[in-house]
Formats: structure tokens, C-alpha cells, sequence
């Protein structure tokens, strides 16, 4: 016995279709069923419950008579037991009551005569088709099988269906005819790249798969190929369901246009996230709806060579249309524009940026800034509530002390002021420096830079966002924070006292911008008590993010190391001030600040507060008349002047002088004072580079306590033609907040040059900084155009075991490049040894150098360093060089070795950095002592000086290995 399928079904004689068993005739041919078939079937009665015909019984008495009907019209043609759908012209079975392919219902009108009249219709003796009789395909007259089904050929009943004509006119939206009225239909709207895409449903054309000609519904066949048009819809369905990759599971990339998968949410050609944009969203979604209609969509043409565009322009590697005009390199495959030669694609490459503009920089980030302050804005004007921030509560922990008795927050309109009642509050009319007044808080060197910014109007625009009272209480204030830009949001609940007045510093002239400025730098730092004591530069950089240095006016020893003090050339610093007058940068100045050693009765003598903040307000020479070096400076307290020579009431002005120097008299706290007494009180000068023009680029990074290059802060710099360059490198700010628990670490920036993009190699040293531990080094060089390495370095939390805390322990960093023209910069995964070899050039570069024996030479780097760092260099080409360096007599240092004793064995014709010593904290002093013994051996090994068969002690782990290992000369 057969599977209930077989029992079903039977097979024709003639060609062989398999047919079901309640059909008397083929499907296929139209041949009659054999008697043996049927007698087969009535042997078998236990089917029955199955068959067709005894399922219709549940149909109402209607289908039953059609039913009947259809069963008995067996002795007709096989034809004549169909029908033909008026609505899709499949020729369906006669007891189908719907249509098979479009569900439309029998017309009851037709009879079977009819039927039957029409499935008989003979086509012309010129006909050049015949029509499937399983599917209704009309093939071509050549073929003997169907081109769709593969149905054989019937040659006894060649119909071609007839088609209802439909004028086509693809040119109006609109179409009309005397018999046929159509419209298209708009599906969507979208845009990409500029061009609008506006995709319609055309309903009266199909489009060839073979030679894609556009032809009329009416027409079965291509007019060119002759091609029929349901073989090209079905190619466009097997290629929407073959192998491909479905749509439901993947994405497309709206970058490069890849397929992913939905598994990952990065594109794997170019990175790009999954979320795409609005517009190429819509896009894309007008493309797949248009394909699936046979749509006609407008879309731009590509350019077949490289182009330049007012869009963007197109790469020369990998055709990939980058969006941005003056990009130095292609986003997708980073092959540079213009210098293919000079800046070749790096594999090793982590990311790259380009430098852009300041100004350009702020305005993007600020219109970002702006549509968060309207939506708070927004929604405190329907709830009809004041802005109150939640994450800087008016609360006593956001003071400088948690003692909050007689403290009240106050708004504006609540402050009590000494203006008329009838001046209105602003965020600020004309900033001047006399708007600066400090409060009891010590934050002179927030306020003393404020004083230098009001000199210039534009400066202090810059720094506050929101620039008109408003009346919610929502103002944002942008700062830059440990290198970093930020938005900060604040409210306008300020700290006063019992009598309603401002605590901190005061809102003169009823002007907001100081205090919310101070108060947006309190919220940073985690309250008003973090911005107790500090220097200018600290304040000048926070509010600026221009690259800043500091000119010592104090000469500085390296401890007790044995070394002199640095001169001082005064010339040269007079110089530098000069310059930095005339460049319009900002200046402030840090008094009795540092290591100077002060005598408190001799400053107050003087009207000067020792450890207190000035601005430096102008620089004037008029020593080629005879006349005196004077410097113009503010006290933030807005009192307590210099009272030494060239004082307000000083006998040694004469009229042309003091017309020149105070055409409108004196002003309460600004004074003039000498040259040579600002070289006797004060520490140093701090210099912001406020320019115009110049380009920035930020780039995060860590400082981890080991040698593991994977995580230094490595980049890699392509200069295209002559710049000057300001580097910054920050760490995490060591005021009084939550984030900032650990230690201050020592900083440097090393520049080098480099040859190669795809390995880069430390080469010769071009510019380093000096090491301190502070909130941040700086350092600047003019470069000519070719490649550059930057290294950053750190090395005082190398005690530490990295093996016990995880990358994100380590302590983050972030480099600031400014530059005066545009740089292609990327921040790379260096070498193994990138460390040693950079202290290896930096040593032999700036170092003191000490010839031994001959073929070996020692370098020791102290000066600019808070440290030492000695370099062993053994030239014997056949002999080991075995060093002992001792440094157990320093203090307050910390060594990269894990030890002040350290034994070396230096293969020949190698390098070896021996230890690298690090001030431990900034706070106290440091002493150096250090000791070099050294001798030849014929054999590796430490000999009797250590361990049988190690040549280092302490062992080089892995570690240390990337900054003590040897390195070939």
C-alpha cells in the first residue's frame, strides 16, 4: 500500500502529470482518465474521508450543484472544465470558486458554454506564441516547454489570452484617455545626497530583466528581447529570495551601502553605527519599495573619475564620496588627497582626525548646547517653575564650607545690590575689569583671569552660551575642563548672606557673568570649596582652551642633586613678554608663588599679597628713551595696591610718562610696577595664546604605569605645509572632587620625527616639554611639512602593580594639539619599544654627557625633568658591559625598576635606559643622589654582581620590558 499521497493522486498516460484523484481529466494535456484509474480508486474506499469531492459537502447547496457540475462535464476537453479570471486571466479549474492566483470570485455570469467557447478560441495562423496551460504563460512558438512552470507544450491548443490595452503616459502625473483614466500615485519623498528622490507607482510598464526596456503592461513581450514579461517577474523574485542575504536580517550601512548582519551594530567596512540618519533612512527606504514596484526613481549620477564637488569629494582608491570638502583623507579606505606619497594608508591606525577651526568648533557645539537649554526652557515655562539644577544643589555641601548658617540662594531679582533700583539685571552690558570683584572665597586665580578676559569682549562671549537673562533661571557657561570642552548648565541660585548680599565674587553694575561663570567652575569641580588656591594659568586655560605656558621668573634647582641653579637670562624673559603683548595674548601673574622664599611683613610693606593671583593688564618699554621697563597689573580684590616705585603717588613719574601710562588718572586696585621688582615678588607669568584662525584637535588618552605600548598615548601627525605647533597634554584635576582621588602624576610631551606610517619609528627629537607634576604640560615647535610622532610620557605611578587594577584605573589623559594651519592626525598603537627608544633620543639629545672608558658613554637628564634618567650606551662591538648604578641615597623619588640599586649587563653595540627616577609628590622637595660603576666582560652575564645566568637585576618582567630592554645603536 501506498503513502496517502500516492493514494490522492494519479498519473497521466500521456504526459505523465500527476494529477489529483478527483479529477477526470489531465491538468496538464486535457487527457481523459483511464477506466483502470478509476476502478483503482474505488478499490480503495478507506481514502475516502479524504477525497475532494467529500469535503465540499460541508459548502452550501449552491457549490454543491456547482460541484456536481463540474464532475459531470467530464466528457468535455480538458479546457472546457476551466475558467478564466477577468481580473488577472488565470485559467482556474471549474470547481475553484475563487481565483487561485488573485482570490477574486467566479463571475457569475459566465456559463459553461462560454467557458468553453473561449478555451476553444484557435489562435492566428501568424500567432508567435502559445499559451501555458498550467499557468497561462505565453511562451514563444519555439519552446516546448513552459519558460516558467516547465509544463510540456500541448500542441493541439497554442492560445495566446488576450490583455486589456492600457495607454501608457509616463510624462504627466495624470494620465488620461478616452476609455482609461489613471493616476500615479506618490509613495514617498526623500533625499540623498542633495538630490531629491520622489518615487511614484507606475502600474501601466513593466521593465525586461534581460535588456531592461520599460515596455506597456499591454504588451507580453519585450519589443526588444523578446523576453515575456512574467520570466522578468519571476527573476525578480528569485533574486529577492535566493541566496542573498534577507533584508529582515541585515542592514544596510548608510555610509558605504553594506550589507551586515543584525548581529553587530557597527558597519565592518567603515564603523559607522547601525541607527543611520533620518534623511538617508528615508532613502533608503524609497529605493527597496521603488525595486519592489518596478519604480522609476531619479537618483544622481556618480562620476566615473575622482572629483571635487560642492558636496564633498571622491576618492581616487576606493571611489568612496567623502562629505567633507577639506578632509585630508578618505573616510572609508584613509588614503590621503593629496599627499598619496607622504601620508600612505596605516594599518596600524586606531583613528584619525583632522584638526579643524576654533571658532567653527564652538559654534557646532553651542547650537547643540542651545536646542538642550530650549527644551529645559521650555518645559519650566509650561510647568510655570523656576530652573533649579539637581546635580549643584543649593545646598551646604556646594559651599566652600559645610557650614550653611546665614547662607541663603538668592535669585537675581532677590540680591540686594547697590545699583539703582530702577537698572535692570544682564548677563553682561560692556565687560570691564573693574566689573571684578572678589568675594571671602580664594579663587583669585579664577577671578584674575576673568580680569585679563574683560579686556577683550569678544572673550567673554565666548565663555558664556547664554548671553540674555533669562527669566527661568537656565544659563549654560562652556569651559574646558582637563583639556576637554563642556557645556555646563546652571542655575541662577547664588550664595548671599543674612542681608541678601552675593558672598562669593559680586555682580557689579547688576551683571550675571562673573558669578555664573564662578559658579559653573564650582560645578565642575564639585563645589565652591575646590576652588580655593590656585595659578592664573589654570584659570586663563579653563576659560579659553588656548594652549598656555608659564615664564619663570625665579631661578630653579633640581633638588639636591649637586646641580646649579638655570640662570636667568632677563633680556630674553623681557623679550618673550614683549611679544606676548604684542600678540594680544592673555597674561597673569602668580606672587610669591613656588619655592621663593617670603617675608610676609616685607610684601604687605609693599601692598602686595603674597600667594595671590594678578593680572597682567599691559607690558610697556621705554628703556630706549632712558625711561623704565614697567608691567601694568590688577589686584582681583579690586584694592590694595603697590605702593613700591612707580606707585600711583610715586615721585619718579614725570608728566609725559604718567599722560602716557594713566591718561585718565589712577584706578583703585590697577597699578604699574618695574621690571626688576616683578623679578624680586613675583614667581612667574602665565601666558594664554588667544588666537584667531588657528585649528584645534582633542585627543583622550591614558597613562598607564607600565611599558605596555598597547595603551601609551601615541599619534602620529602628517604636516601638509609649513605650521607652528602648541602641544598640550593634561591629566585629571587635582581639586577636591569626587573623580580625583589619586595622586597628580608627572607629565611630558616628546615630539619626534618618523619616516614611516605603516611601522613608525622614533627618529630625531624635535621638541619635548619639561616634566612637573602639574595639571598639564605644554610645549610648541615650527614643523616643516613630512611626518611626526608625539609620545606622551608619565612615569611617577610606575610603583603601583598594574597586574592588580584594570585599564580603567589607569590615570586619563588628553593631548591638545593648535595649530596655525589644518593637520592630519592619528592616534596609532606605536612600537613595543616606543618608550625606550624615545628616552634613548631624548637623553642623548638634551642629557649631560659623561665619557667612561673607552667605547662607553653615560647620559643623565635632570635638567627640566623632576627627576633622572641614566642611558648606557657600550660601543664595544665584541665586549658585554656590565653597569651598577646605586641611587639609594635619593629621597622622595620613585624608580621605573622597582629599586634604587640596579645591575645591567648591555649586550654590544647597544643602548639601555638603567632607571628613569620620578619626584613622588609635588609638594616637597626631592634629592638625587646617583652612582655609576661600571666594567667590560667577554660573556654575558652578571658574573659575581648578580644571579648565574641573568643579565638584569631587578629582572626586566613584562612590565618594564618596553623601556629596559637593550636597544640596538
Amino acid at each position: 500500500m501506498g503513502t496517502i499521497a500516492s493514494v490522492l493522486q494519479w498519473k497521466c498516460e500521456l504526459c505523465l502529470q500527476v494529477n489529483p484523484t478527483e479529477k477526470s481529466c489531465c491538468f496538464n494535456c486535457g487527457s481523459k482518465r483511464s477506466h483502470q484509474d478509476a476502478v483503482e480508486e474505488n478499490v480503495r474506499p478507506m481514502c475516502s474521508p479524504v477525497n475532494f469531492p467529500l469535503e465540499e459537502n460541508n459548502r452550501t447547496s449552491k457549490n454543491q450543484s456547482q460541484l456536481k457540475h463540474s464532475l459531470s462535464y467530464s466528457n468535455h476537453s480538458s479546457s472546457a472544465a476551466k475558467w478564466t479570471c477577468p481580473h488577472c486571466l488565470f485559467l482556474n479549474v471549474a470547481s475553484a470558486q475563487d481565483c487561485m492566483t488573485c482570490m477574486n470570485s467566479k463571475p457569475k455570469e459566465t456559463s459553461a458554454s462560454q467557458e468553453l467557447h473561449q478555451t476553444l478560441q484557435q489562435p492566428n495562423s501568424n500567432s508567435s506564441t502559445w499559451s501555458c496551460k498550467r499557468c497561462t504563460f505565453s511562451n514563444l512558438v519555439d519552446l516546448n516547454s513552459c519558460e516558467v512552470c516547465e509544463a510540456p507544450r500541448c500542441p493541439n491548443i497554442p492560445l495566446t489570452l488576450p490583455r486589456k490595452p492600457i495607454v501608457v503616459n509616463c510624462g504627466t502625473p495624470e494620465l488620461n484617455s478616452d476609455n482609461n483614466h489613471a493616476k500615479e500615485t506618490p509613495v514617498m519623498n526623500g533625499k540623498k545626497n542633495g538630490a531629491v528622490v520622489t518615487s511614484h507607482r507606475h502600474e501601466t510598464s513593466w521593465t525586461c530583466k534581460k535588456c531592461t526596456l520599460i515596455n506597456p503592461v499591454g504588451k507580453n513581450v519585450c519589443s526588444a528581447c523578446s523576453c515575456s514579461q512574467l520570466y522578468s517577474q519571476k527573476k525578480m523574485e528569485s533574486l529577492g529570495s535566493g541566496n542573498s542575504p534577507k533584508k529582515k536580517d541585515t542592514w544596510s550601512c548608510p555610509q558605504c551601502t553594506l550589507l551586515n548582519s543584525n548581529s553587530i551594530s557597527k558597519c565592518r567596512a567603515c564603523k559607522t553605527s547601525v541607527t543611520p540618519r533620518a534623511e538617508t533612512k528615508v532613502v533608503s527606504e524609497v529605493e527597496e519599495t521603488a525595486m519592489a514596484n518596478n519604480q522609476l526613481i531619479s537618483l544622481p549620477t556618480r562620476n566615473a573619475s575622482p572629483a571635487i564637488t560642492k558636496e564633498g569629494w571622491q576618492c581616487s582608491a576606493c571611489t568612496f564620496h567623502n562629505k567633507k570638502p577639506k578632509s585630508y583623507s578618505c573616510e572609508m579606505c584613509q588614503s590621503s588627497r593629496s599627499l598619496t606619497a607622504l601620508s600612505p594608508p596605516a594599518p596600524a591606525a586606531i583613528s584619525r582626525h583632522e584638526s579643524e577651526p576654533s571658532a567653527s568648533l564652538r559654534h557646532t557645539e553651542e547650537e547643540h548646547a542651545r536646542l538642550k537649554w530650549k527644551r529645559i526652557v521650555g518645559f519650566c515655562r509650561t510647568s510655570g517653575d523656576k530652573f533649579v539644577d539637581d546635580s549643584f544643589l543649593p545646598t551646604g555641601r556646594s559651599l566652600h564650607s559645610s557650614n550653611q548658617e546665614g547662607v541663603q540662594w538668592l535669585r537675581p531679582s532677590q540680591i540686594v545690590s547697590s545699583e539703582a533700583s530702577h537698572v535692570k539685571w544682564a548677563v553682561f552690558r560692556t565687560p570691564l575689569p573693574s566689573d571684578i570683584s572678589q568675594g571671602i572665597l580664594g579663587d583669585c586665580w579664577l577671578l584674575s583671569a576673568l580680569a585679563v578676559l574683560a579686556e577683550r569682549d569678544e572673550l567673554v562671549r565666548n565663555v558664556m552660551v547664554t548671553r540674555e537673562v533669562c527669566n527661568e533661571g537656565a544659563y549654560q557657561v562652556r569651559l574646558c575642563k582637563d583639556g576637554m570642552w563642556r557645556t555646563v548648565l546652571v542655575d541662577d541660585l547664588l550664595p548671599c548672606d543674612q542681608r541678601g548680599h552675593l558672598l562669593y565674587s559680586q555682580a557689579k553694575r547688576k551683571q550675571l557673568w562673573v558669578p555664573l561663570i564662578e559658579k559653573a567652575m564650582a560645578k565642575i569641580h564639585g563645589g565652591y570649596g575646590a576652588l580655593v588656591s590656585g595659578r592664573s594659568i589654570e584659570g586663563l586655560a579653563s576659560l579659553t582652551g588656548a594652549p598656555c605656558e608659564s615664564i619663570s621668573l625665579q631661578p630653579s634647582a633640581n633638588g639636591s642633586s649637586g646641580e646649579e641653579a638655570e640662570g636667568l637670562d632677563e633680556d630674553l624673559i623681557w623679550a618673550r613678554l614683549l611679544s606676548s603683548r604684542t600678540a594680544g595674548f592673555l597674561m597673569g601673574a602668580s606672587c610669591g608663588g613656588g619655592t621663593m622664599k617670603i617675608d610676609e611683613e616685607e610684601y604687605q610693606k609693599k601692598g602686595l599679597r603674597p600667594r595671590h593671583a594678578y593680572s597682567v593688564l599691559d607690558v610697556l618699554d621705554f628703556s630706549s628713551k632712558g625711561g623704565p621697563r614697567l608691567l601694568r597689573m590688577r589686584n582681583p580684590w579690586g584694592h590694595f595696591s603697590w605702593r613700591g616705585d612707580w606707585a600711583d603717588d610715586s615721585k619718579l613719574w614725570n608728566p609725559e610718562l604718567r599722560a602716557t601710562c594713566m591718561p585718565h588718572g589712577a584706578e583703585e586696585g590697577v597699578f604699574w610696577i618695574s621690571f626688576q621688582d616683578t623679578l624680586i615678588f613675583f614667581d612667574c607669568i602665565d601666558v594664554c595664546k588667544v588666537r584667531l584662525g588657528w585649528s584645534e584637535v582633542r585627543l583622550p588618552g591614558l597613562l598607564p604605569p607600565c611599558a605596555f605600548s598597547d595603551h601609551v598615548l601615541a599619534v602620529l601627525v602628517t604636516v601638509v605645509e609649513p605650521t607652528e605647533l602648541d602641544l598640550s597634554l593634561f591629566q585629571e584635576g587635582s581639586r577636591h572632587t569626587d573623580k580625583s582621588q589619586r595622586s597628580p602624576v608627572d607629565l611630558c610631551v616628546a615630539l619626534y620625527r618618523t619616516g614611516s606610517v605603516a611601522a613608525p619609528q622614533v627618529g630625531q627629537l624635535v621638541v619635548h616639554s619639561r616634566r612637573q607634576l602639574r595639571g598639564f604640560v605644554a610645549t610648541n615647535a615650527f614643523l616643516e611639512p613630512g611626518l611626526y610622532l608625539i609620545v606622551c610620557l608619565a612615569f611617577n605611578h610606575w610603583n603601583l602593580n598594574p597586574g592588580e587594577g584594570a585599564v580603567t584605573h589607569y590615570p586619563p589623559c588628553v593631548l591638545a594639539l593648535h595649530s596655525s594651519k589644518r593637520l592630519l592626525v592619528e592616534h596609532i598603537t606605536p612600537s613595543p619599544f616606543v618608550l625606550a627608544d624615545g628616552l634613548i633620543s631624548l637623553t642623548m639629545a638634551k642629557g649631560q654627557r659623561y665619557e667612561g672608558r673607552e667605547g662607553m658613554t653615560a647620559y643623565y637628564l635632570t635638567q627640566g625633568w623632576a627627576g633622572l634618567v641614566v642611558t648606557v650606551e657600550n660601543r664595544h662591538a665584541d665586549k658585554w658591559l656590565q653597569v651598577r648604578c646605586d641611587c639609594q641615597e635619593s629621597f622622595n623619588v620613585v624608580s621605573t625598576r622597582g629599586a634604587l640599586l640596579t645591575v645591567d649587563a648591555i649586550p654590544p653595540l647597544h643602548r639601555q635606559v638603567l632607571l628613569v627616577l620620578t619626584q613622588l609628590e609635588g609638594g616637597g622637595g626631592f634629592a638625587i643622589a646617583h652612582r655609576l660603576i661600571h666594567r667590560l666582560s667577554s660573556q654575558g652575564g652578571l658574573n659575581d654582581w648578580g644571579p648565574p645566568g641573568e643579565s638584569h637585576q631587578p629582572l626586566l618582567t613584562s612590565t618594564v620590558t618596553g623601556l629596559h630592554t637593550p636597544r640596538p645603536i
